[in-house]
């Protein structure tokens, strides 16, 4: 991990040092390398603002690598068990209540997770932006009193969630302050605001973020990091579909 965070530092360095202007596609990569990892196990919560009051959803995560990611439900009692499995493109769930399991796909992936501002596709991804987008620096601003890097960023491919995306990079810890995502129309469909950045294990992570869907009324969602361990090793069957019903 410590190789990993010097490695990040060393960009960062190579970047400001030369006083000249830096190339999109390393703040990028130094983006990526902050926050990547083989494996992720994490518990947060979802704070969800609504017309009747605010309510929180917690849940455990288990992620390997782009493709693969298991969530369980903790509370409130009533969502407690509930369990979500990504494998690939495929994404399942699993409901105690009904003892049902429903595969989700297509446009069902854009949904809202538990009515919050967070669809299916934003919680379960987990992906390297710089494989995904084209990168282009488009000016400097200050975020959270942080110098920032305000990158715009192309698809490379017709199938991702966000045709494109503008964000706000810390120009010495390389985490994303604010983001702005967008349809192919230029439409804005949502807006990310980091509002509490920690360090743990020689990285720097958003701990908490406002998720505001541009399309839904209300006040957004408030998404809390309470842990986070990095490459730590997951077993095998977490990522199977028997871990649903378990």
């Amino acid at each position: 991990m410590k190789h990993r965070w010097w490695i990040v530092a060393l960009l960062g360095g190579a970047i400001t040092a030369s006083g000249e202007v830096p190339d999109g596609d390393a703040i990028l990569t130094a983006v990526d390398r902050n926050i990547g990892s083989d494996t992720k196990v994490s518990t947060a919560r979802m704070v969800i603002e609504g017309r009747r009051g605010s309510r929180t959803v917690a849940f455990k995560s288990w992620i390997r690598g782009m493709e693969e990611s298991s969530t369980e439900y903790l509370e409130p009692p009533r969502e407690r068990g509930v369990k979500m499995l990504k494998l690939g493109d495929q994404l399942w769930a699993y409901y105690p209540s009904t003892d049902r399991t429903i595969k989700i796909s297509g446009h069902m992936l854009r949904q809202s997770v538990m009515g919050s501002d967070l669809s299916y596709e934003d919680l379960m991804e987990d992906p390297l932006l710089s494989g995904l987008y084209e990168p282009v620096i488009e000016s400097e601003e200050v975020v959270l009193d942080r110098l920032c890097w305000v990158l715009h960023l192309t698809a490379k491919r017709d199938d991702l969630a966000y045709d494109s995306r503008t964000m706000w990079v810390d120009k010495e810890r390389f985490v994303i302050l604010r983001e702005h995502r967008f349809a192919k129309s230029g439409k804005l469909l949502k807006t990310t605001d980091v509002t509490e950045v920690v360090e743990i294990d020689g990285r720097w992570v958003g701990k908490t973020v406002e998720f505001k869907d541009a399309l839904k009324s209300g006040s957004g969602t408030r998404f809390i990091i309470d842990t986070i361990d990095f490459d730590v090793e997951i077993p095998e069957f977490v990522f199977t579909k028997a871990i649903l019903r378990k």
